[in-house]
């Protein structure tokens, strides 16, 4: 069973975090509104791992809503300096995964409390170089036509 089958991607019907914002399925929630809801993590990176999601179903940011980010992005900034300061942390990581290691297709942004020396080492993947100078500028020039458009 695919991951669209088991979750309902693209439809809340199915979907363990639906489930979630509509109380049907516990969570330990830290933070509730009209725009989003936030619960600890069941499979945490360090104790204090949330995870943001908007109310409404949307599978990735590209697919949430203009009007949407501000706000969702403000919970987020917030959720940010609660964690950090319940957990006594230095910082956080703040990621978002879209679709590649996404493991619930319900747009959501970890928030994960960091301390000097805790062993998470950056990004999780090796990193890598551009093949040129040139090679770099060609794609920068795509990524920005993107962007316009």
């Amino acid at each position: 069973m695919s991951q669209a089958e088991l979750f309902g991607a693209g439809d809340a019907s199915g979907c363990v975090f639906c489930r979630v914002v509509s109380g049907e399925t516990p969570a330990a929630v830290v933070l509730d509104d009209e725009v989003a809801i936030a619960f600890l993590d069941h499979r945490p990176l360090f104790a204090g791992h949330c995870l943001l999601v908007p109310r409404a179903h949307h599978e990735t940011l590209a697919d949430l809503p203009a009007g949407q980010v501000g706000p969702l992005f403000g919970r987020a900034r917030r959720l940010a300096r609660a964690v950090e300061q319940a957990t006594e942390a230095q910082g956080s990581f703040i990621a978002i995964n879209n679709r590649i290691s996404q493991s619930v297709p319900h747009l959501h942004v970890h928030i994960v409390p960091r301390r000097q020396g805790d062993g998470l080492k950056g990004f999780f993947w090796p990193r890598q170089k551009y093949a040129s100078a040139e090679a770099m500028e060609q794609l920068r020039a795509r990524i920005a036509a993107a962007v316009a458009g």
